[in-house]
């Protein structure tokens, strides 16, 4: 990873990362403040990596069924409050409409901080035979929740995500359908964005209000902390039961069907920064980057640098790249500079001694090692040199998460462990919720997921020293 530290308006991780991650977002133009507090304006070229991520996500959805809706942006109050366990865990971030023009509402609207609500009402009315299911819906929106704190892209009042919601015949099936949500996640995270995760089940206290179970992928950023990246809920026939949605089976009874939801937002975009960036600014996975390719001609004021530099930008174009020619009059030095800030994957260098030779210069952003490649074989080797960018950072950040993983057998060694190292504890745990909180006051980890592979470490819980039948992961997180 480079060192050498080229823009100095960004805070060094080492010194202040908090500031160090606001300064990436401001200086690489992802992302800007409006005059509401926690709401913020996506920037174009912020904008762009989400729009990347969506359309690369939409089509994994669309492989397994799911299609997209629209539901409204308001809620009725009645209607929120027939779901009693989902209601209570949002009430504190509902945002309440209660004018409409002039005149005051009989009724208030909430703006949706999720949308269960609105899917169960239209469910109980298009779901009538088991032939109707399994129903698969998703939908791209924004929601809102009146966070007390915000952070770019971690925590905002309105924030963009898809929610996906689907219902099914059978517990079985809809629990499938809730696991096999999840993979789609984490191996997005994985191949696409260059993210390692660790997959498993929240505890009942970390679950999802009004879920049966609440399945996460938790990844590791720069600074050892746990980020939730995406999660998916079974909510079994609860919502189902409350909103009176029914159908009649192959016996011809009237029954429930079981319901799923799951969700990612543009707080992988934060993951994003704080997995792989750097001190000079961005890196970004070649998959979602807006520019994967930026071609910066030397001495371009030369005869037929220009030239032959747009030819490349056509080539690279045609082959499906989306790829930048810079032939502003900045220097060499700022444009480097500015789109390592902005983590151009790739950058491709062309002077009139290159031209000379039939040959052209690679530079890849993670390590700024430079490939000299002949013309008539760009495309491929441009191919191939993304590749290695994205293998060499999900190598990165998985040797980040592998070398902090650590196993604590007390209280007090987790407490430690975490004080000096962050990262993720693993421990035994017995179960009980009075044990997590324990946790919590005592080291000031919270739970993060009991992991799918489950590794015996001792037969006692780390909190209470009573039978533990259960391996679990402990962190700080976002």
């Amino acid at each position: 990873m480079a060192n050498e530290k080229k823009v100095e308006q960004i805070t060094d991780m080492e010194v202040d990362f908090a500031q160090w991650f606001t300064d990436v977002c401001k200086k690489a133009q992802l992302i800007d403040y409006s005059s509401i507090k926690g709401v913020f304006i996506y920037r174009p070229y912020g904008y762009a990596i989400w729009e990347n991520i969506q359309n690369i996500m939409d089509k994994e959805f669309k492989k397994v069924g799911v299609e997209n809706v629209y539901m409204p942006l308001l809620i009725p109050e009645n209607l929120l409050q027939k779901e009693k366990d989902h209601v209570e865990g949002f009430a504190p971030e509902c945002a309440w409409v209660t004018m409409g023009g002039s005149e005051k509402l009989e009724e208030r609207y909430c703006i949706r901080p999720t949308s269960e609500t609105l899917f169960c009402e239209h469910f109980a009315q298009v779901i009538q035979s088991h032939r109707d299911l399994p129903l698969k819906y998703n939908q791209w929106c924004s929601v809102l929740r009146w966070e007390k704190t915000s952070r770019p892209f971690l925590r905002h009042r309105e924030f963009l995500w898809q929610e996906g919601h689907t219902m099914h015949a059978t517990a079985q099936e809809a629990r499938d359908f809730t696991e096999q949500m999840l993979n789609v996640y984490a191996d997005f995270c994985e191949n696409v964005l260059a993210m390692p995760v660790t997959r498993g089940r929240k505890t009942d206290k970390e679950k999802f209000n009004g879920a049966e179970a609440t399945y996460t992928i938790e990844c590791m950023m720069h600074d050892r902390k746990a980020l939730q990246a995406g999660t998916s809920h079974y909510f079994g026939d609860g919502f189902a039961k409350a909103f009176d949605i029914t159908y009649t089976d192959k016996n011809n009874q009237r029954v429930n069907p079981h319901q799923t939801s799951w969700g990612v937002s543009t707080r992988l975009i934060g993951g994003i920064i704080m997995t792989h960036g750097d001190n000079n600014g961005l890196v970004l996975p070649p998959k979602v980057a807006p520019i994967q390719v930026v071609i910066l001609p030397v001495a371009q004021h030369k005869p037929g640098v220009l030239e032959a530099a747009q030819e490349l930008r056509a080539r690279l174009a045609a082959a499906g790249l989306r790829v930048k020619l810079d032939d502003s009059d900045n220097s060499m030095g700022w444009k480097c500079a500015e789109y390592e800030m902005k983590g151009v994957p790739l950058r491709v260098e062309c002077g009139p001694r290159d031209l000379e030779k039939g040959q052209c210069v690679l530079v890849r952003r993670t390590d700024r090692e430079k490939v000299v490649v002949k013309l008539e074989e760009l495309e491929a080797a441009v191919f191939q040199q993304l590749e290695l960018v994205h293998q060499g950072m999900y190598q990165r950040a998985k040797k980040n998460l592998d070398e902090h993983i650590y196993e604590a057998h007390t209280l007090e060694e987790a407490k430690a462990i975490q004080e000096e190292n962050g990262g993720f504890i693993k421990t035994m745990w017995c179960g009980d919720e009075a044990c997590e909180r324990k946790m919590k006051e005592v080291a000031g980890m919270s739970s993060r997921c009991v992991p799918f592979n489950q590794e015996h470490l001792g037969d006692t819980c780390v909190c209470c020293g009573k039978p533990a039948g259960k391996m679990i992961y402990w962190g700080v997180a976002y």
